[in-house]
């Protein structure tokens, strides 16, 4: 099993990234592991609460439920992975089972940050992409999947997107083996990586 561990800030490109790593690679040999699946259920917490809480610090995932649910697939065993909805801020009751496959992607912005979770990973990338790129792609997605007008989506990046960027997801790019520029629309970047991926896996078969 390869783990590849894609960090980058939000709207960067990484699910662009993670979707061509899949389509490059036969059907079923890749499994994803969504950071945002294990932020932490606040469902004890009042509505008008939850909206206050910092969803773009370390803290705000649950990072033993990840790194011993990744371990279970190292180990052969299918998982039961978390959901959540951003609507309401809580952890939901239905899982999605996971089953190990030869390939393994963590994505999410921070999952550089964590060093337990780093230490899993065969490979690191972090996709990178200029600010006002990604300020575009937050406000059209989380104005149409997150119900946001793009007056909140603008608050929201200046009052905790953009300084939570500075703190936690740009630094950690110095642990990436590998960054890619200008996001998912840098093809020689992509390429690179998957011919890696591919030529890891051969060798591992072999």
């Amino acid at each position: 099993m390869i783990i590849i561990g894609i960090a980058g800030g939000t709207g960067s490109g990484k699910t662009t990234v993670v979707n061509k790593i899949i389509n490059s690679l036969p059907q079923g040999e890749v499994a994803v592991i969504p950071q945002d699946s294990y932020y932490k259920d606040l469902s004890h917490i009042p509505m008008e609460e939850r909206s206050k809480i910092n969803f773009d610090e370390p803290d705000a995932i649950e990072w033993p439920l990840l790194v011993r649910q990744l371990q279970m697939l190292r180990d052969g065993k299918a998982i039961q992975m978390p959901t959540y909805s951003y609507l309401t801020c809580t952890r939901q009751p239905e899982t999605v089972e996971v089953r190990p496959s030869d390939v393994v992607i963590v994505e999410g912005i921070l999952v550089l940050n964590d060093p337990v979770l780093r230490d899993m990973m065969d490979i690191k990338v972090f996709v990178d992409a200029d600010a006002d790129d990604r300020l575009i792609r937050v406000i059209a997605r989380d104005c149409i999947e997150r119900g946001r007008t793009p007056q909140m989506v603008i608050d929201r990046y200046q009052d905790v997107l953009k300084p939570m960027h500075c703190q936690y997801i740009e630094p950690s790019k110095r642990f990436a083996d590998l960054i890619v520029p200008q996001g998912g629309s840098n093809i020689v970047a992509i390429t690179l990586l998957t011919d890696y991926i591919e030529s890891r896996l051969r060798k591992a078969k072999a």
